[in-house]
């Protein structure tokens, strides 16, 4: 029946009808069960989104007793319980001023509810030329079309580049491959930037951007101070700040959000994937008060946000959320991330001596090794040879699960991961690596 009727995301499913499927049935804490019974690590958070494991007692307690009271009901002018107590949560931890929140249903369309809430902002306001969007290159927001359109990967974006609204693109700050390094690499950005909006800023109305780290891109890690300096800048222009920490946020990074590494307060916030532990698919969009305060006016006038999604605020998605965070706060996970980091960080240091490890980059518990095929030049693999595919197999096989982005092998662990689970899941990395690398294993 897999085979026959499931469409897969970001699978080629010709590859995929001609493999040994792997089907999930079970979990428990950092392992996941496949239907023979394997056990294998979740060595990538289940694409980014798990904090506390699977099967956590507290957060299967919050949503079936939220389920004995109401599964679901709308926030188109009414409320419900989880939702507000939800919202207020998310303002009391969120970047300073980020006190209106926005509920969807994944972190594409938070995205779209940025742009969107940034676009209305400035028509509201009376400055209705301020419609374009910057973005970074090789950007990912998500997969709606508002969302594709401040996308930068063109294997992913560029097959719908009719579809889609036009956006300026600046350079994320690459270090790796950038011949001025770190330094050299944060000019480059903001050196575009600024030409950008000296020359552009009247027409701009947001800058939207990955903090800290890029995910899609293969994990790319701005220089300190890069994010702070990008803020000031859209600050001194007059461009809103939109941060998409999807990825990035609740704890990921060692901070609550990757904003909080430069105490950076941005406008507009969109938060997804670990807000629930991984559990339930719901998003925010966070909003300063003076952006609320654009749409806030009578009804005659029709400043009204006509947005919303059937199941904004989901109750039982909201309950297991705030059940996420009080685990977070009691156990002191944001804490641990960092000391955790630096375990994974010794643990991985030998990598950098392997023939084909070009590069491996790391914040907190995000983390992208570069596999390359001349490690002198960073002259990389052919996209053919699946070189990143392959090892992802051969961790597979080895007990490990996690998914490639190119030539670029993933690690992102659950946040509740034990010292001993991390030791064992990057022995597993770097034994796949070495095996593909440099013994020529084939699956």
């Amino acid at each position: 029946m897999n085979k026959a009727h499931l469409w897969h995301p970001f699978t080629q499913m010709k590859d995929y009808n001609g493999s040994d499927p792997l089907i999930i049935e079970r979990g428990e804490g950092i392992m996941l069960y496949d239907v023979q019974g394997r056990a294998y690590y979740d060595g990538f958070s289940s694409v980014w989104l798990n904090v506390h494991g699977h099967n956590v007692p507290e957060l299967n307690r919050a949503i079936t007793e939220q389920l004995g009271r109401v599964a679901h009901s709308t926030l188109l002018g009414m409320a419900n319980v989880p939702a507000i107590e939800l919202a207020a949560k998310l303002a009391e931890i969120a970047p300073q001023g980020l006190t209106k929140v926005f509920f969807s249903d994944s972190g594409a369309t938070g995205v779209e509810i940025a742009l969107k809430m940034a676009f209305q902002y400035w028509h509201n306001r009376g400055r209705s030329g301020k419609t374009s969007f910057i973005t970074m290159k090789d950007a990912y927001h998500g997969d709606t079309i508002g969302a594709v359109s401040v996308g930068a990967i063109p294997l992913y974006h560029e097959i719908f580049r009719p579809m889609l609204f036009p956006a300026h693109i600046v350079p994320y700050p690459l270090t790796y491959r950038h011949p001025g390094g770190p330094a050299g690499a944060m000019e480059s950005t903001l050196a575009a930037l600024r030409t950008l909006l000296e020359t552009r800023a009247d027409e701009i109305a947001a800058l939207i951007v990955e903090p800290i780290v890029q995910g899609a891109s293969g994990i790319i890690v701005m220089p300190p101070g890069c994010l702070s300096r990008i803020a000031s800048l859209c600050r001194k222009y007059g461009v809103l700040l939109i941060a998409d920490e999807v990825a990035t946020g609740f704890g990921r990074t060692g901070a609550m959000f990757a904003c909080d590494l430069e105490s950076v307060s941005p406008d507009l916030m969109v938060v997804g994937k670990g807000l629930t532990g991984g559990y339930l698919p719901v998003a925010a969009t966070l909003a300063t008060g003076e952006v609320f305060d654009a749409f806030y006016a009578d009804y005659e006038e029709r400043r009204t946000f006509f947005h919303g999604h059937s199941f904004t605020g989901n109750p039982l998605g909201c309950a297991v959320a705030l059940a996420s965070l009080r685990l977070m706060e009691e156990r002191g996970m944001v804490e641990g991330v960092r000391a955790k980091a630096d375990l994974v960080a010794r643990k991985l240091a030998p990598l950098a001596e392997y023939p084909h490890v070009g590069d491996v980059r790391q914040q907190g518990l995000m983390v992208g090794i570069e596999l390359v095929r001349d490690k002198a030049t960073h002259e990389p693999y052919d996209w053919e040879q699946r070189i990143g595919v392959l090892v992802s197999l051969r961790a597979r096989e080895l007990g490990m699960l996690t998914r490639p982005l190119g030539n670029v092998v993933v690690f992102i662990p659950p946040l509740a991961s034990t010292e001993a689970e991390l030791g064992a899941m990057t022995d597993i990395l770097a034994a796949a690596i070495r095996d593909v690398t440099e013994g020529g294993w084939r699956s």
